[in-house]
């Protein structure tokens, strides 16, 4: 197939749909599929895919969503920071609503008089910092690798260009040490991953080798209904077979290697570090912040920011829901105290969120 249209034909799909079922009805048993991608946990709650599969195909969302993954902690320092005198704070438009400690955001904040500003990429960042060179313009950074690629141009573009008064505050993630923890949760028994493909057009199919060593199924899909069909009527084929291999169905976006320049400029500017995941906890290794050699680009290291003694909200389950434990119908607040014209927690914000999700689309 060449054109997306191809890839939303209904008659295509209803075929892959009976391949599907066919599949699984050599299946014995229940199987489990994580999607750990929010836009794929987007698209499969928008095109009612969850419930065209027969009932022995079981659906469930990871910690594919970066605001809601994003930790209180993170919020509470955007907080601080945008609270600062002489600051202008940039983010994306999701994180504006996220809750913090008391039920502050980003959202409140501004409606207070902090100079925070939505922007739809970092470059425009640095306009802001042009346009205000008498301004402290601080970025958060946010995402998994698929965007820090293009914070990283932004800092070296900043370096290049001689613009001094704009700092990033990282929260940038990283999903293979996740997915390690996914695997090594006791309390979730996954037998496939939809692998993102977003993220793996960066960094390819090496850093998913853990799944099926772990003799589990592997398959990088794409965002259409076409390709999540297709992904998962591949999965079920590595079930049948027990033969697990990372499997690329997203063919037309990504390549076994990645994108080793996007992958080069990540490791010039930033490196690894201990990063907090809200429902996951700490995960060794899963964070991006800026080396030493950019250290004045370090919104933390620039400001005198400090230690956040951060609230969990009460009630919750955003957490549970992000570590595929719960679903979001579990959840107390889901659909009563909790809608997406006024989310309590962060799952229900994005349009990547598992609540917000179930919330429209079932």
């Amino acid at each position: 197939m060449k054109f997306i249209d191809e890839y939303r034909d209904p008659v295509i799909a209803e075929h892959l749909l009976d391949a599907v079922k066919a599949r699984a009805l050599k299946i014995d048993r229940q199987v489990t599929i994580m999607e750990v991608c929010g836009s794929h946990t987007y698209a499969i709650g928008h095109y009612g895919i969850r419930k065209m599969l027969p009932a022995s195909i079981r659906l469930i969302s990871g910690p594919g969503c970066p605001v809601c993954v994003t930790a209180g902690r993170d919020v509470d320092t955007a907080l601080f920071l945008a609270g600062r005198k002489n600051v202008i704070f940039t983010t994306f438009g999701d994180m504006l609503r996220v809750p913090g400690s008391g039920g502050n955001s980003l959202q409140k904040a501004r409606a207070q008089g902090a100079q925070v500003r939505v922007v739809s990429s970092a470059l425009d960042a640095i306009e802001i910092a042009r346009k205000h060179p008498d301004r402290e313009v601080v970025f958060m950074g946010i995402g998994f690798e698929t965007t820090s690629p293009t914070v990283a141009s932004m800092i070296n573009a900043c370096r290049k260009g001689g613009i001094r008064n704009l700092s990033v505050f990282s929260v940038h993630k990283l999903m293979p040490p996740a997915i390690h923890v996914l695997l090594n949760d006791p309390a979730l028994a996954v037998d496939g991953f939809l692998c993102p493909g977003h993220v793996s057009t960066v960094i390819g199919f090496s850093s998913y080798r853990e799944i099926t060593e772990k003799g589990r199924a592997a398959v990088i899909t794409g965002f259409e209904p076409v390709d999540i069909l297709e992904g998962i009527f591949m999965l079920l084929g590595q079930f049948l077979s027990g033969e697990y291999q990372v499997e690329n169905q997203y063919s037309r976006g990504v390549k076994p290697e990645g994108n080793t320049r996007a992958q080069d400029l990540m490791a010039e500017v930033f490196m690894p570090v201990p990063s907090e995941w809200r429902g996951l906890g700490v995960i060794d290794g899963s964070g991006l912040v800026l080396r030493d050699t950019f250290s004045t680009f370090n919104a933390l290291a620039r400001f005198d920011v400090p230690v956040m003694d951060s609230e969990e909200i009460e009630g919750c389950m955003c957490g549970s829901i992000l570590r595929g434990v719960a679903t979001p119908d579990e959840c107390p607040l889901f659909r009563g105290a909790c809608t997406p014209q006024n989310p309590i927690g962060p799952c229900m914000v994005s349009r990547e969120g598992t609540c917000s999700t179930y919330y429209r689309c079932t």
